[in-house]
């Protein structure tokens, strides 16, 4: 894979004066969609009881939202990056509104998965080119751009569960409907942010907009797609361990500690917040230092906690997470942007395609933790999870790719 990618040059004046403000708006918008995606799994406990799921319901609940979002990404990140689309972003956030309206009103089990699937649409056409946008505006520091851009998420996914425990945990299903008011706000910004886009590629198509400049990609095809590999073996390990601390840590914590629903809820919370707080470390960090000794530490350093966090009591459990949540978040905006620097000129389709094989694991995992814990038990589940960081040793496989390309 040593062909040169043509990458468009970006004019000072876009970059330098909009950057800031554009990245913001990306994160906040990624704040709102990730609140409302948080708040999916976090009414789990309410759907169990109401329509008498089973474990394994509730993982294909998850399957259906992030295989949806899994399958649909990478196609339209091709998509974007043939065809960029200024104001997709508003079109997906939409989608995501029905969904929700749809879920406030479902009757029955397979209403349910619907909803699911429009949500995971409208995260599908977010993600790819939303990420696009980061690194546009990203000035030349894209390990920091993905890290503001993702620890929008990161928030909004710890949000999410506090504003169910609030809003909808104890009124009812209908009571989702008030996570529209977050959608609309999240259309109104990125329509905003789709007028910049806009613009911006009108720019580059100005006569005074810079040459095109070639990108040679830094290793053969062969090194490449190995690397490949391994960074997603790397997200395997990371998003199948979140898989279960996302959807059945309230279950795990209800079981073993006989905690409430509510206070459940807060761990969970707890835990999400310390994933965005460690988020927003990976990308600076990855830039200064290199990508590839984040990902060591941000997946490898997890197994300690991980493993001991089946073995110990409620407050240790409840510190342990938070390590967990803190330590292993930063791991995937180094991820991101090293498969960027793999594959130069795709960017529509790698951010499509980790985001959507990260959201694949995450339901895939869900769905067969959901199997597994209905024959066996929750704690049992959480104790095979404790060895999956493990896999980080692969990190030994990766090329460095800045030392590449001073070669």
């Amino acid at each position: 894979m040593n062909r040169a990618a043509t990458l468009p040059s970006v004019p000072p004046s876009t970059t330098e004066n909009a950057a800031f403000g554009v990245l913001v708006a990306l994160s906040v918008s990624h704040l709102l969609n990730d609140t409302i995606q948080g708040m999916l799994p976090a009414i789990y406990p309410l759907l169990k009881n109401a329509f008498t799921l089973s474990f394994t319901q509730i993982g294909l609940i998850t399957l259906v939202f992030q295989g949806t979002a899994s399958l649909l990404q990478p196609l339209i990140g091709t998509l974007t990056d043939r065809r960029p689309m200024p104001y997709s972003l508003g079109i997906g956030m939409s989608i995501t509104l029905v969904g929700i309206v749809f879920l406030s009103r479902a009757p029955s089990f397979g209403f349910i998965l619907a909803s699911s699937a429009l949500i995971g649409f409208g995260s599908a056409v977010f993600h790819p080119e939303a990420s696009r946008l980061a690194r546009l505006a990203s000035g030349g520091r894209h390990g920091f751009a993905q890290s503001l851009f993702q620890v929008g998420g990161n928030l909004g996914s710890s949000l999410g569960p506090l504003l169910a425990a609030a809003i909808v945990m104890s009124r009812g299903q209908v009571y989702t409907l008030w996570f529209t008011v977050l959608a609309v706000v999240a259309i109104a910004i990125l329509l905003r942010v789709g007028g910049w886009y806009r613009r911006h590629l009108l720019e580059l198509r100005s006569p005074r907009a810079r040459p095109v400049v070639a990108v040679e990609a830094p290793f053969s095809r062969g090194k490449t797609l190995q690397a490949l590999g391994v960074l997603m073996a790397l997200v395997f390990s990371k998003y199948i361990y979140l898989s279960s601390l996302t959807s059945y840590f309230t279950f795990y914590l209800i079981d073993k500690f006989q905690v409430t629903p509510r206070n459940a809820q807060l761990l969970l919370f707890l835990f999400l917040f310390a994933v965005a707080a460690g988020t927003i470390v990976g990308g600076p960090v990855g830039d200064r230092f290199g990508r590839k000794i984040v990902i060591w530490i941000s997946i490898l350093g997890v197994a300690p906690f991980a493993l001991l966090l089946p073995h110990v009591g409620l407050v240790a459990t409840a510190a342990l997470s938070m390590a967990i949540g803190l330590i292993l978040a930063s791991a995937f905006s180094a991820i991101l942007v090293y498969a960027q620097e793999l594959v130069p000129g795709k960017v529509g389709l790698v951010s499509g395609l980790f985001f959507g094989f990260a959201f694949g694991m995450g339901g895939l995992g869900s769905a067969y933790l959901g199997l597994l814990a209905d024959h066996t038990s929750i704690q049992h589940v959480f104790r095979v999870c404790a060895f999956l960081p493990l896999i980080g040793l692969l990190t030994l496989f990766l090329p460095n790719v800045k030392q590449a390309r001073r070669a």
